[in-house]
């Protein structure tokens, strides 16, 4: 099966963080790739790379956002496909990332989520949620994992008791 969802980091140290966006692709039986490539040392490799999966029907790019934050810009600028980017915490906190990210120019749009795991899940569950319209087992799955939450937070003992 080719991969929904390109997974792209600049380096292997965001795995740490970026693992919880497979886990969660993972978990919601998205099919995904993950890729390690740089925007600044790999940017001849980086673009091969975005022509040739949107020939294997990946249909979004989720990238990693370190503290130059350029992965996701270099991608939207190279696809006409949805592309979320995730701000990685940084020595500054990952504040510079976000702004980074989140301040792209007019015309070439990136879809930034929070900074760290809050992020990187949550770039997962909107990644499914864009293959979902047009995917009912799609919607079925995201359903699931929604009450499957909600009863998580049901289940919580009485913290007063």
């Amino acid at each position: 099966m080719s991969p929904a969802v390109a997974v792209i980091m600049g380096s292997a140290s965001d795995w740490e963080t970026m693992e919880h966006c497979v886990t969660t692709l993972r978990d919601l039986e998205i099919p995904y790739e993950v890729r390690v490539l740089s925007a600044h040392r790999t940017p001849g490799a980086l673009e091969a790379y975005v022509a040739d999966s949107e020939t294997r029907g990946v249909r979004v790019f989720v990238a990693a956002a370190g503290g130059a934050a350029h992965l996701a810009g270099v991608v939207a600028s190279r696809t006409l496909k949805p592309v979320l980017g995730i701000p990685m915490g940084t020595a500054l906190g990952g504040l510079d990332s976000l702004l980074s990210t989140v301040q792209m120019p007019a015309g070439i749009p990136v879809g930034t989520l929070a900074i760290g795991r809050a992020g990187a899940v949550n770039a997962a569950l909107l990644a499914a949620a864009i293959l979902a319209s047009s995917d009912d087992t799609i919607v079925g799955r995201l359903r699931r994992f929604r009450d499957e939450q909600a009863q998580r937070i049901l289940d919580q003992p009485d913290p007063s008791a």
